[in-house]
This record gives C-alpha cells, structure tokens and sequence, in this order.
C-alpha cells in the first residue's frame, strides 16, 4: 500500500539488494504524485498534491503549470526556490522547514537543495488533474545559473 493508502502510489524503501547503495548513485529529485491519474477517487474533488524528495545536490527543473498555481510548504531542511516574474527577472528565496510559497499560475519556477541533507516538501494544487511543462525557451535571458539549467536538461554529463 503507497502513500495515504493509495494503491498505485510507490512506497519508499530500501534499495534492492543488485541495485547500489544510494550513496552510490548520483543525487536525483523524486516525486510521489497523488492526483487523479494515480488516486481516481480525486475526480472532481478539485485538489492534488505531490510529495518532493531532494537529496543534497538536486533540482526540480524549471517547470510551469499553466492552469494552476502552486502552494509549496517546505517539511524539512531548507530549500532555495526561484521564479521568473512578469518582467522577465529571476526572484530567488531559501525557505526553511515550516515555510511556504505560492508559485502563481503560469511562473516558471523550480527548487534547488544546496543542503548537505535532504529536504522534504509538499506541493498542493487546486485541480485533481495537475499539468506540468518544462520551459526550456523562456530562460535564455535569465540569470538562472548555467549549472542549474544544464542539471534541469540533463546536459551536466551525469545523463
């Protein structure tokens, strides 16, 4: 049984015994989504959330969602969130366990763990069927940082 007593959703655990230690794997940004596609019940309950998982050293791309906005509250550690604004200029804040932030609707934003440990957060959403789009395009003329960007495209040598 998964998350919350959702079926399909993928329970956390330990690493298969053929498969290596975590540790030797590089740091990858999870998430766990409870929406209407992995948790039918939710159709026409007008809400969905995500569980994201950010081992030290990881980035949730730069992604926008074009009908919704975002609420994302941090449980653990500390994260560094950005967004582009209305005009065009990269806004970035760290938030630490217990703080929120509201991505608006159509913002291209994205989270980064510069912590040595993990970080945990919870991303709510007002509709059980959440899109996400990844927004190559809107960052040429930015100051997101190179090593961000190459991270978000898997252009960082790591695949």
């Amino acid at each position: 049984m998964g998350l919350g007593g959702c079926p399909s959703c993928p329970s956390p655990g330990p690493a298969p015994a053929d498969q290596p230690a975590a540790a030797d794997q590089p740091a990858a940004f999870g998430v766990i989504k409870v929406s209407e596609a992995e948790f039918p019940a939710l159709n026409g309950q007008g809400v969905s959330y995500a569980v994201l998982q950010f081992p030290s050293g990881s980035l949730n791309p730069p992604h926008r969602h074009p009908e919704l906005a975002e609420l994302l509250f941090i449980l653990t550690s500390s994260l560094e969130v950005r967004f582009i604004d209305a005009n065009n200029v990269l806004r970035s804040q760290t938030l630490e366990a217990g703080d929120v932030s509201v991505f608006p609707k159509g913002v291209i934003h994205y989270q980064y763990n510069y912590g040595q440990d993990s970080a945990f957060a919870i991303s709510a959403f007002g509709n059980a069927d959440v899109r996400t789009v990844r927004s190559p395009g809107s960052m040429s003329s930015t100051n997101i940082r190179d090593d961000n960007i190459a991270k978000s495209f898997k252009i960082d040598g790591r695949g």
